[in-house]
């Protein structure tokens, strides 16, 4: 029994562990195009935080972001839960993190089906974030420049997983966003959805959605994901399709599954340089 009881504790220790201490994953992006002005560029990626909580305020999740040192900050969707909605401890978050860095932001799949998106985004807006659903922005450094790319989620045309995802719109907005002489950043919810990304030359890509394949087997990789089944394709790290390199955040928190399992939370840090 005694030993029995010590493997109980022991398992307790472990999923805590895994479920509440956040990992910084560090990454360089080298490319010649990459605008001079921008070379050594910090991006740190916040991706499905399901709003879940990291200490009073955020305050553990906010140390651990400030840690980065980033130039950005960049949200990939799934800020909040629509099973446990919270836009005031969402909001908590997003006001810390615009005290590090400016914040450019997409919805996700939970803010689609929440059905109460208005609140989120004028919450958002008034905090100073840059909301990108279906637009872009330029950032511009002397004779230097590029642009950050956002798509809104697709499931803001469905109702459930059921439904499946319909990517005709998504398709059309970012055909009009692209610009094929320019660095080009995108955030978008669904790295399943890279091939479209990639046959329109976008340069990088920030996705989550996958949160790391809920349980990763060493060695193997992620279990399951949402829209990719039975061992994702596409579900931690960077990836590169042709000229499209894409980076997958595992995500914060998590939403029907409770647990993680060799599959801490993550921050993505990415630094660019021209090369």
């Amino acid at each position: 029994m005694p030993i029995l009881i010590s493997i109980i504790i022991l398992m307790i220790v472990f999923c805590f562990w895994q479920n509440n201490h956040i990992v910084i994953s560090s990454f360089i992006y080298k490319s010649s195009k990459v605008p001079k002005g921008f070379n050594e560029l910090t991006i740190a990626h916040i991706s499905d935080l399901h709003n879940k909580s990291f200490g009073k305020n955020q305050k553990y999740l906010l140390d651990k972001l400030s840690s980065t040192e980033p130039d950005l900050i960049v949200i990939t969707g799934d800020l909040i839960d629509r099973r446990r909605y919270n836009l005031g401890q969402a909001l908590t978050f997003i006001e810390g993190a615009m005290e590090i860095a400016p914040v450019y932001y997409v919805s996700g799949n939970h803010e689609a089906w929440l059905g109460k998106y208005e609140d989120i985004h004028s919450g958002l807006i008034d905090l100073g974030v840059v909301v990108l659903d279906d637009t872009k922005v330029g950032l511009v450094k002397g004779n230097s420049a590029l642009e950050i790319l956002g798509l809104s989620d697709p499931n803001f045309l469905t109702r459930s997983y059921l439904d499946g995802v319909i990517t005709a719109n998504l398709e059309e907005h970012l055909s009009s966003l692209v610009d094929y002489d320019t660095f080009q950043i995108l955030l978008s919810h669904r790295p399943e959805l890279i091939d479209i990304y990639a046959s329109y030359g976008v340069d990088m890509i920030f996705s989550g959605h996958a949160h790391g394949g809920q349980f990763r087997i060493p060695g193997l990789g992620g279990l399951i994901a949402p829209d990719q089944g039975i061992f994702p394709k596409y579900s931690s790290g960077p990836y590169t399709v042709e000229d499209s390199t894409m980076y997958v955040s595992r995500g914060l928190g998590n939403s029907i599954i409770p647990i993680r399992i060799f599959n801490r939370p993550q921050i993505i840090k990415v630094t660019l340089y021209n090369e």
